[in-house]
């Protein structure tokens, strides 16, 4: 099975987005699966404010252990970090037009209408599968 294959496999399996971004991704870099589970689980549904992408978060994350440097902790040493970003931001918009988790779901999740329309109208199951996929995608092109 594809690392993409098995983020969308987690996801579908319970896994919030951004878990099966970073637990598919973050052990290549060192994190161990549990740990993993941990520092990605308060990032979904746009850090529960249905803004920044859950899948996407994810994958700052995982592009954070792969580019930080041992000098992250100054500003020349995130260079490589946010050039990463930029990149991976620019290609998740070249497929979907945003990165913003209620512009993707059409509805504000941080609301209860809102997440009473995409509980009802199936949207975890319909679109962000295929954004956590798009998401693992772009990883892999940038490997």
């Amino acid at each position: 099975m594809s690392r993409v294959d098995e983020a969308v496999e987690c996801f579908c399996g319970g896994q919030a987005c951004s878990q099966a971004i970073v637990g598919t991704y973050g052990t290549e870099y060192g994190l161990t699966r549990e740990q993993a589970m941990k520092l990605a689980s308060g990032f979904a549904g746009g850090m529960r404010l249905a803004e920044t992408c859950g899948a996407v978060t994810g994958a700052f994350m995982v592009l954070g252990l792969k580019h930080a440097g041992d000098n992250c902790d100054t500003r020349d040493g995130r260079d490589e970090v946010y050039a990463a970003l930029a990149d991976f931001v620019e290609r998740f918009k070249q497929r979907n037009n945003s990165v913003v988790c209620k512009e993707l779901l059409g509805c504000d999740i941080s609301t209860p209408a809102g997440a009473q329309k995409a509980t009802q109208e199936g949207l975890f199951r319909t679109i962000c599968p295929k954004l956590v996929q798009d998401a693992a995608e772009i990883l892999e092109a940038m490997a």
